[in-house]
């Protein structure tokens, strides 16, 4: 189950299917892996004070992940946990990079996912192999590689 929340309007005035875009991501970066995420789309306040009541960095950032703490629901595929996105860094990003609001949501909703998965990017490796998991599962979705270096502005 994905679902997907609204809390800044800001989302869907930039990009009416904002709902649409990470709900196709979560889904294509979880593949066959069952497992409850949800996904809310709201502005740089909210985020930052999670960001620094959780990891003690107060400024917002594009996306947090808070994996579910193992709980269970009869009848329902567990919870992987919770995703949570900047609208301002998130338009700011696409624009500084030359990228549509709408790839650069998919990009980060699909490593947000990864993240709740398990995945990291702490060391060389680790980021290159979530890279290629990211490149892999963008590809899917129609949405160029975002570490190209010619996608960065």
């Amino acid at each position: 189950m994905i679902e997907v929340e609204i809390e800044d309007a800001a989302w869907t005035a930039a990009l009416p299917d904002a709902a649409a875009v990470a709900e196709r991501a979560a889904a294509a970066a979880l593949g066959t892996v069952e497992g409850g995420v949800v996904v809310l789309l709201t502005d740089d306040d909210t985020v930052r004070e999670l960001n620094a009541r959780f990891r003690d960095r107060d400024r917002p950032t594009n996306v947090l992940s808070f994996p579910a703490a193992g709980m269970t629901i009869p009848g329902q595929a567990a919870p992987l946990g919770d995703l949570v996105l900047a609208y301002g860094v998130c338009a700011a990003e696409a624009e500084a990079q030359g990228k549509t609001l709408a790839d650069h949501l998919a990009h980060l909703t699909v490593h947000g996912v990864l993240h709740l998965l398990g995945r990291d990017h702490e060391d060389e490796a680790e980021a290159e192999a979530m890279e290629a998991e990211e490149r892999s599962i963008l590809a899917t979705l129609g949405v160029a590689d975002p570490y190209r270096a010619d996608a960065q502005a």
